[in-house]
């Protein structure tokens, strides 16, 4: 059988076992997120997989090269997960390649505890120290003003992500990253597409990390990518995915430097393989290619995606602004045009009703929501007895914890799921008075 006749046939299923359903209000679910695909996808999912290459490939490489060049970098990395993302990028700056700029054991990282853990679980996983400082109510991230008070002489690095796709202010913790020599990780993993004084976010600090699990603006199912300008950074993450070994060959390549067998490699005997040579204690966090090939199929709607959310978003805002008497509505920050992973809000405390109140009248109405990710993570019992410092008070953070949802507006949702959205939001107004 050619390839073609396979890949005919995988459209024709596609369009039998995918067909749209038809949305019926307060019986058809309406996630906070989901996949979004056509035949494509499958296509060049099962086009990979009759290659039979069951790691790293072509599709890996095509993705990479093209998703570098989207997000203005100069290297893209694939690997499993967002969360391995952050941690590939997190463990590349304690590389001793970096001389005496390397983060050591006991140094200290700013961050923030309102948000999704893996963007701090890799400071603790390294034996660094997270300084927790709070956030602001509208943006959802952190408060600039108190970065330079929470900074010590222990103090190597930032690592913030840009919450539910709304940029942290890039100019402010750049300046502040630059006059202390700190590096600084953007954790992207929402905000694939979000923009900052018109440059992608991403390409501020030393290196970024995305992911492509199905909640997100593309997916591979599993899947993140660790990017970044840094020709050593590269080198470094490359070796922390990869094993920590310090070839650099492709799977299934040999002896691309043609020096394999001639180096002298710490105390290893002269001419050791250079294929079993590590320079860090890495992992193995690649992707399939696989995933890959969704992935590139992906890519190719991402630009549609992004606009699509942004149109979901203003609606939601525009039909929910009469309610600000109840809400705290999301804000961009300003010089941003956020690529949004979400829409998220506050509930201001009253006595008409609580954020559980709202939250299940939705849920009710089969309007998924969530909650900002761990809401204080100095509050959950995994980190119990991690050591971390707090700087300041964490007010705003708390106050996320009690009173934020929030609720989709990635492109499956539809005009006619807004509008039922909407109207179930109007019905909960219109019979709390």
């Amino acid at each position: 059988m050619e390839r073609k006749e396979i890949l005919d046939l995988v459209k024709r299923y596609y369009k039998e076992q995918f067909a749209q359903k038809e949305f019926e209000p307060g019986e058809t679910m309406i996630p906070f997120a989901g996949r979004v695909f056509d035949e494509e996808e499958l296509v060049s999912l099962v086009d990979a997989s009759l290659d039979f290459w069951l790691t790293t490939g072509r599709y890996a490489k095509e993705f990479e090269a093209n998703f570098a060049s989207f997000m203005q970098q100069r290297s893209c990395l694939l690997v499993n997960s967002g969360s391995s993302a952050n941690l590939v990028a997190l463990s590349s700056l304690t590389s001793p390649l970096l001389k005496s700029k390397r983060l050591k054991r006991g140094d200290e990282v700013l961050t923030v505890a309102a948000g999704f853990p893996t963007t701090v679980n890799p400071i603790v996983q390294n034996g660094l120290v997270p300084v927790f400082v709070d956030v602001e109510l509208d943006t959802f991230n952190v408060k600039v003003s108190e970065i330079e008070n929470a900074l010590s002489d222990k103090t190597k690095a930032i690592m913030l992500a840009h919450t539910l796709g709304n940029t942290f202010d890039l100019n402010a913790v750049k300046t502040i990253a630059e006059k202390y020599g700190l590096f600084l990780i953007e954790d992207c993993c929402d905000a694939v597409g979000s923009t900052y004084d018109g440059k992608m976010v991403g390409t501020f600090g030393d290196l970024a990390t995305t992911s492509f699990y199905p909640a997100h603006h593309i997916t591979m199912g599993e899947g993140g990518s660790v990017l970044t300008s840094n020709p050593l950074l590269k080198r470094i993450a490359t070796s922390m995915r990869d094993w920590g070994r310090d070839c650099y060959c492709d799977p299934g390549c040999d002896n691309t430097c043609g020096h394999r067998f001639k180096g002298q490699h710490g105390d290893l005997p002269q001419g050791y393989d250079h294929k079993y040579v590590y320079s860090h204690v890495g992992y193995n966090l690649k992707v399939t290619d696989m995933q890959a090939a969704i992935g590139v199929a992906q890519l190719k709607k991402l630009p549609l995606f992004i606009e699509m959310r942004k149109e979901n978003f203003k609606k939601l805002y525009n039909g929910l602004k009469q309610y600000e008497e109840y809400l705290i509505l999301p804000q961009a920050t300003p010089h941003s045009d956020p690529s949004w992973f979400g829409f998220p809000f506050n509930v201001r405390e009253n006595n008409q009703f609580t954020r559980k109140d709202l939250a299940e009248y939705l849920e009710d109405h089969k309007i998924l929501t969530r909650q900002l990710f761990a809401g204080n993570l100095t509050k959950q019992p995994a980190y119990k007895d991690v050591e971390y410092r707090v700087s300041g008070e964490l007010t705003n953070t708390d106050y996320i914890m009690r009173n934020t949802i929030f609720i989709g507006v990635y492109p499956g949702i539809d005009e006619e799921r807004m509008n039922y959205i909407l109207s179930v939001f109007n019905h909960f107004f219109n019979n709390t008075h």
